[in-house]
């Protein structure tokens, strides 16, 4: 067991730089999306620069820290298996699971954004960069409160965090229609 301390710490560095990559790639998709409404040579400039920017972050960063957050938590698992006991773990596995949908999803965005081929907005994609915000929240909730029932609160947190980010976006897009520099 002396070495539990170390695997642990393993496991948070890991889910720490993954969800680094998960906040910072849909930052990305939103200036891919809005440089590709510049003008040439700008659009073909800034688009190049931020794939590239894209895909190190996704490919050297965030996919490798998902999977070895992963691992290291199996690992946790292995040497204390009585935590599947626990009504607490199994919610935050499902958020986890929910975290890997969010993953895998971000992932076809980010396929969609280097094909040239993606539909979605600048805006929806704001929105879609607080996906991991949410997570987070719940399994932090759960990992530190140690209870499936206070989890309960966590998700009225969420919400309100939901709504506050929610009217942040709406008083930043009038923010930006009257001055688009901002």
């Amino acid at each position: 067991m002396e070495y539990y301390n170390y695997i642990k710490s393993f496991h948070l560095i890991f889910v720490i730089t993954w969800f680094a990559g998960l906040f910072y790639i849909p930052r990305l998709f939103v200036y891919q999306i809005e440089a590709n409404q510049k003008p040439s040579p700008d659009k073909e400039i800034l688009g190049k620069q931020l794939k590239i920017m894209a895909k190190r972050l996704w490919f050297i960063i965030t996919w490798p820290s998902a999977v070895l957050a992963t691992l290291f938590a199996v690992w946790l698992l292995i040497i204390m298996p009585h935590w599947l006991q626990q009504p607490w773990m199994h919610v935050k596995l499902a958020f986890v699971i929910l975290l890997y949908i969010y993953h895998i999803k971000t992932h076809q965005y980010y396929k969609q954004l280097q094909n040239n081929t993606c539909t979605k907005t600048s805006s929806f994609m704001r929105i879609w960069n607080e996906g991991a915000t949410f997570i987070l929240f719940a399994v932090v909730f759960l990992v530190i409160l140690k209870s499936a029932l206070n989890w309960v609160w966590g998700v009225v947190g969420i919400l309100v965090l939901g709504i506050l980010i929610m009217l942040g976006f709406k008083l930043y897009k009038k923010i930006r229609d009257k001055n688009p520099e901002a």
